[in-house]
C-alpha cells in the first residue's frame, strides 16, 4: 500500500519556522552546527592516564 501524500505545512507553521529562521534560532529537521558542537565529546584522546593493572584483578 502507497504511503499517503505528504499534506503540506499549514500557514502558521512556515510563517513561525521563517520567523525563526530570520532570528537565527534552531529548527526542527534541519543541521544545527551548535547543537553539534556542544554534544561532542570534551574529553581529548590520552588525556587522562589509565591506571596499571598492579595486582591482576582486571582493572
Amino acid at each position: 500500500m502507497p504511503a499517503p501524500p505528504q499534506q503540506p505545512d499549514p500557514p502558521i507553521y512556515r510563517e513561525l519556522m521563517r520567523t525563526w529562521a530570520d532570528r537565527g534560532r534552531t529548527l526542527p529537521g534541519r543541521h544545527d552546527p551548535e547543537w553539534i558542537r556542544l554534544a561532542a565529546p570534551q574529553v581529548k584522546h590520552g588525556q587522562f592516564s589509565v591506571p596499571r593493572d598492579l595486582l591482576g584483578d582486571g582493572r
